[in-house]
């Protein structure tokens, strides 16, 4: 097997009468992010990150924004699409991290919630996955509150040749 090593990144804006989900857990908040799945900023990322791991494009390539039948969607849809490319490859994920960046909503009280989350929609144990935050200190769009972003990298281990 070789370490094949994906980063990935997202941006949802916030908005008003949406659901606040990050990494497949819905936190209290005021706000939600605005996207046309459910617009989870940690899940999108880390999908990105395994596609780009097996070469495989990002998310819009496997579930474009221009289609209605992914409008509203639950994003854990997405990352065990991702999973299955992994194990179709014959591969495994060695492991996920996955960054936060906002001000609020704080993540640290939802973060080990969060990496049992995502350990469980790829079929992988928890210590394999890890979910941390950080802030802008107050600077850029995130620190404003108008956004949240997020960033992974994995490493899948693939058959050679």
């Amino acid at each position: 097997m070789i370490p094949r090593i994906g980063t990935g990144f997202d941006v949802h804006a916030m908005a008003d009468n949406r659901d606040m989900i990050i990494c497949g857990v819905k936190i209290p908040h005021e706000k939600g992010l605005a996207g046309h799945s459910d617009a989870d900023v940690g899940i999108h990322a880390l999908c990105d990150a395994i596609y780009g791991a097996l070469a495989e494009g990002d998310i819009g390539r496997h579930f474009p924004p221009s289609e209605n039948t992914w409008k509203d969607a639950d994003s854990a849809r997405f990352l065990r699409h991702a999973a299955e490319r992994i194990a179709a490859r014959g591969g495994r994920l060695s492991n996920a991290d996955v960054t936060i960046i906002c001000e609020r909503p704080k993540i640290g009280p939802h973060a080990q919630a969060m990496r049992e989350r995502l350990a469980e929609l790829m079929g992988v144990s928890v210590d394999l996955v890890s979910v941390k935050a950080t802030t802008t200190e107050r600077l850029g769009f995130t620190g404003r509150g108008e956004g949240i972003a997020a960033q992974a990298a994995v490493i899948v281990l693939v058959p050679e040749g």
